[in-house]
């Protein structure tokens, strides 16, 4: 590996696999060798940034999209010695929330846990991207199959897994202050799951942290606009 190449692991999202990155992968291969971790059944936030820790190389560059953000702030704040750099892609510090927003967010979980067994991963899919890319990429029938395929090609057992892993995350806004590396916040400006607001707020947690909001992209930034997403990544990675 040539001496300014990075070594960039990347962390999927939920039920996402190496297919979120793929574009990435390519554009940044003459300036980063990548390692996509792979969560199997693991079932905490815990175990998965323990499982990064075992198969990462010594020092290496981070970004992780979606629940693999909440894994990058685990990673940090279990060994920031070998963190060179972060990325925080459509994300959240946040625990889930006490109270009645708590019990919706699990009720919510719940209900497409039960539609995907009663109905198949596909049908489950399909409803729950409505809210996962903006209605005008909606028809986009090759990015929409795109995302389909990645998630219903999972059983509903593994939905269960990482929907309790989600539910359990660690409340990582104490990291927040304590990260030390280039960092890179980005969502997309559509993402009404992991909104601009939320990562504006992140950013600003972070010292010196680079905030970028990606026009026209809800929050699978990576494959909804894959070329913006790898230019940002570029830059983060080579500044």
């Amino acid at each position: 590996m040539d001496a300014a190449t990075k070594r960039l692991v990347l962390l999927p999202g939920f039920l996402c696999d190496r297919k979120v990155w793929e574009h990435q992968i390519s554009a940044l291969s003459d300036v980063a060798e990548c390692l996509v971790a792979e969560w199997g059944t693991l079932g905490s936030i815990q175990a998965m940034a323990e499982h990064v820790l075992r198969v990462a190389p010594g020092t290496f560059a981070l970004a992780g999209h979606s629940m693999g953000g909440r894994v990058a702030f685990q990673v940090y704040r279990m060994a920031p010695e070998r963190v060179e750099r972060i990325a925080l892609l459509n994300t959240g510090a946040d625990a889930k929330p006490e109270g009645e927003a708590g019990v919706n967010e699990e009720r919510g979980r719940r209900r497409l846990l039960a539609k995907a067994r009663e109905e198949g991963m596909r049908a489950m899919t399909l409803e729950w991207l409505a809210g996962m890319i903006p209605p005008y990429r909606m028809a986009d029938a090759a990015l929409v199959e795109e995302v389909v395929a990645m998630f219903s090609s999972k059983p509903p057992d593994l939905f269960e897994i990482q929907m309790n892993a989600l539910l359990g995350r660690p409340d990582a806004r104490p990291v927040l202050g304590q990260i030390a590396c280039p960092a890179l916040v980005l969502t997309g400006e559509d993402d009404i799951w992991s909104t601009p607001a939320r990562h504006c707020d992140m950013a600003a947690a972070i010292r010196g942290a680079t905030l970028k909001l990606i026009p026209k992209s809800g929050h699978m930034s990576t494959m909804e606009r894959p070329a913006e997403v790898s230019e940002a990544l570029r830059q983060w990675l080579t500044q």
